[in-house]
């Protein structure tokens, strides 16, 4: 894909399946049999077998590989299996890349799939703890040692810097966690399911890092996730309506680093994701006015307000106004403050039951769909819409 110009992605692949565990935060079980039970379950979504699948896409940081996956699912012959990197960010990208492999006749069903014990296990927010030398590393040297150890701490740096800038009150995040627990409080699978808050909770809640409070922050999670990507044309003849990818794209920016892009020109917005809203509005034909729901990634609720901004649905400063006036619905399902921490493969999941009609918090008339990937990293998004 070019940064300049429109690719030919687009319509060439769909969602058919999607499945998940439910989401606790002690699974009781490990992170391959949280995995086998996802993808299981979007393949029955789909209604596809195991020796159905020839292509597999998972992310790093992953205990689980494909191909113990597949030899667990009992699937048998793989065409196709890749991993994409960089946490959250690589949400998205695994449907890109699944849909790169059935568009070229790579593969013909492949899965994409996130299954782990975020809480139980591994705690991504408690930060970082160990780590073997790697170039990418390096750039962290420059934070750690001041006591930048956590997610949390790094994009307070962000929200710091913004709230100065537009002359705002970290009220404007509460913005984000007040919507989000609306939905998660009619949706059943969401873990704060019948648990609203207010802007006062909200403003009563800790601090975990100055601007940032606990219901800034998203949850930690046990749980999997998978979907299913095979052509337009054989998701027509499966169980459910095709959520078609009308476009896919991942981005990086200039001076890109892994949460601690510190030395930019300006730390107000999201570079990367520029870079993947440029992409899918090119490629996909759409605007910012033409779509009904977005799923934006929500680990912390500052840059859910820049990514509004980036893809150009309000002005630079104005994503808080945006998200408090309910001009367009946001993270149905509860997003990860909400419904489950999933690095965002939930949330695509959510796309494609707003495409179909099936949401639990569905929106009247939604066609088409954007959905996010992880903010601060290199990163990925989709449009989807409904195959008419």
């Amino acid at each position: 894909m070019s940064v300049r110009a429109r690719d030919g992605l687009a319509g060439r692949a769909a969602i058919a399946g999607v499945g998940a565990t439910e989401f606790s935060k002690d699974s009781g079980r490990s992170e391959l049999r949280l995995a086998v039970e996802a993808v299981r379950a979007a393949l029955d979504d789909a209604g596809l077998a195991p020796g159905d699948v020839d292509g597999m896409v998972t992310f790093t940081m992953d205990t689980s590989p494909e191909i113990t996956v597949a030899q667990a699912c009992g699937m048998g012959e793989l065409s196709f299996f890749s991993r994409v990197h960089y946490g959250g960010g690589a949400a998205c990208a695994t449907v890109q890349q699944a849909a790169l492999a059935v568009a070229t006749g790579v593969a013909e069903v492949v899965v994409c799939y996130r299954a782990f014990n975020e809480r139980s296990g591994r705690r991504f927010g408690s930060g970082v703890q160990h780590r073997e030398p790697s170039a990418e590393g390096v750039a962290l040297g420059w934070s750690l040692p001041f006591g930048l150890l956590t997610p949390a701490s790094w994009v307070a740096m962000a929200a710091q810097r913004y709230l100065h800038t537009y002359g705002l009150t970290p009220e404007v995040f509460g913005h984000v966690a007040v919507m989000d627990r609306k939905y998660a409080a009619t949706n059943p699978a969401a873990y704060f399911h019948g648990r609203p808050i207010t802007l006062a909770d909200h403003a009563a809640s800790r601090w975990i890092v100055e601007p940032l409070r606990l219901l800034d922050c998203c949850q930690e999670t046990d749980g999997g996730q998978a979907l299913v990507v095979t052509s337009v044309d054989r998701a027509r003849d499966l169980r459910h309506p095709a959520a078609v990818i009308a476009a896919a794209a991942q981005g990086a920016g200039r001076g890109q680093e892994q949460m601690t892009s510190f030395y930019r020109d300006d730390l107000t917005g999201l570079p990367e994701m520029a870079v993947v809203a440029r992409q899918l509005w090119r490629t996909a034909g759409l605007g910012p006015g033409e779509i009904d729901v977005g799923i934006l990634y929500d680990h912390f609720t500052p840059y859910v307000l820049m990514q509004l901004e980036e893809f150009g649905f309000c002005g630079k400063g104005e994503g808080g106004d945006f998200v408090a006036g309910e001009r367009l619905p946001l993270n149905t399902h509860g997003g990860q403050l909400g419904e489950a921490y999933l690095h965002g493969m939930n949330g695509i999941a959510e796309g494609v039951r707003q495409v179909r009609g099936t949401s639990v918090n569905q929106i009247s008339g939604a066609e088409r769909v954007l959905v996010t990937a992880g903010t601060g990293v290199p990163t990925s998004g989709l449009v989807l819409t409904a195959d008419r």
